[in-house]
């Protein structure tokens, strides 16, 4: 039997990404966000959904730009620094120890170290409540040759974390359990 938990962001897994842009000062700003996904293949988008009263929010709004930022698994105290405190307060790259660059398609920073980065345009914003969902064209992808298998990156070399939104915790991806639109049709040949 099915006990009912009532409406709560409970969807698991999400993933750890650190939204770069720039300060109102043009300084490289990070935070971490677990409120986002794939939203669009063509073109190709991505989504994060930020509060307002984030040093982000308005920076994404001034620059119409972000980058999405993954950090492998034994980065995650540095991803998880940048969702604690506020840029408006602190300069999270230096006291993370993490380097930013401009990047090449848009006014918002990489984080260097972080082995995956997309370079997103915005092109959409939607207010939906507490929550205002930004939609970003990824204009590039920029990934390190060590998480590559062939052109495209490879979950089990990247290691990225995820976010359990009941347990506030972050974890581990596990194996793979097979091919993704093949497993499925040994349904249909029972």
């Amino acid at each position: 039997m099915k006990r009912s938990l009532g409406a709560r962001t409970l969807a698991v897994p999400t993933p750890v990404w650190v939204v770069g842009t720039y300060g109102e000062n043009g300084k490289a700003n990070g935070m971490t966000v677990a409120w986002g996904g794939i939203c669009c293949s063509k073109p190709p988008c991505v989504c994060v959904s930020l509060r307002e009263a984030t040093y982000t929010y308005q920076a994404i709004l001034d620059r119409r730009a972000f980058t999405v930022n993954v950090p492998s698994a034994n980065q995650i105290e540095k991803a998880d620094y940048f969702g604690i405190v506020s840029g408006r307060d602190v300069d999270k790259f230096l006291i993370a120890g993490l380097t930013s660059s401009t990047s090449e398609h848009v006014d918002a920073p990489l984080v260097n170290e972080f082995p995956l980065n997309l370079e997103c345009a915005l092109i959409h914003t939607l207010k939906i409540g507490l929550h205002t969902l930004f939609v970003g064209e990824i204009l590039d992808v920029k990934a390190d040759e060590s998480i590559l298998d062939s052109d495209r990156p490879s979950l089990k070399k990247l290691n990225p974390p995820i976010f359990s939104t009941g347990e506030a915790a972050y974890f581990n991806i596990g194996e793979a359990l097979g091919p993704a639109f093949t497993i499925g049709k040994a349904i249909t040949e029972d």
